[in-house]
């Protein structure tokens, strides 16, 4: 029996419930879940700042139960030798990239995952600098 192999990209910057949920739910689609992790240098290109740095984001991917390996995201092209190289039956992202990579439907089924509500590391980031911290409140 061949597994089912799903992909699914991202930078998981300060890991957070939304980020575990959607890891659970694309394993659920599957046997076998591959996270391409955006490199430090690729969010540089993006425009995105990390707080935290590759290895360690890296490291808390491959500690959680869903995820059977993580690989470095080094460009938006290598989506397509990503699929055909793990041999991905399933690509999922976030439905706020809803419509994005449906190029994608060429090589393998594309399916976006609705993403928790109320919590993003977007919003975190926002949250922790209003925080006073001066006042210990």
């Amino acid at each position: 029996m061949n597994k089912k192999v799903i992909i699914t990209y991202g930078t998981f910057d300060l890991f957070h419930i939304g980020h575990l949920r959607i890891l659970k739910r694309a394993k659920s689609l599957g046997d076998y879940l591959i996270v391409a992790l955006s490199s430090d240098n690729f969010n540089i290109l993006k425009h995105k700042q990390t707080s935290i740095c590759y290895e360690h984001r890296k490291e808390i991917l491959e500690s959680i139960k869903y995820v059977d390996l993580v690989i470095k995201e080094d460009s938006w092209e290598q989506k397509i030798n990503d699929i055909k190289k793990y041999n991905v039956d399933i690509f999922v992202m976030g439905d706020d990239w809803s419509g994005k990579f449906d190029f994608l439907k060429e090589y393998c089924e594309v399916i976006y995952l609705k993403r928790t509500e109320n919590i993003s590391t977007t919003k975190l980031k926002e949250d922790i600098s209003k925080k006073d911290y001066s006042s210990g409140k």
